[in-house]
């Protein structure tokens, strides 16, 4: 009997403490976005597509490109 006058304002400390994080967590935006990081898992992100390296163009002895 003589632990609960311990044990009971112990409990009612860390109660406080814990409704005080929790609305500490609220005000600074810890739980606004829920849903974004866990749809950002399933899809994948774009791919970067590298531009092809510029190659000299064939010169050719045909200038004027005729068929004949």
């Amino acid at each position: 009997m003589e632990s609960l006058i311990i044990l009971i304002p112990l409990a009612l400390i860390l109660i406080g403490v814990a409704i005080k994080v929790f609305f500490w967590a609220v005000d600074n935006g810890q739980f606004d976005d829920l849903e974004g990081p866990a749809h950002s898992i399933l899809f994948d992100e774009p791919q970067r597509t590298q531009a092809p390296k510029a190659t000299p163009e064939k010169q050719s002895n045909n200038k004027g490109n005729t068929r004949q």
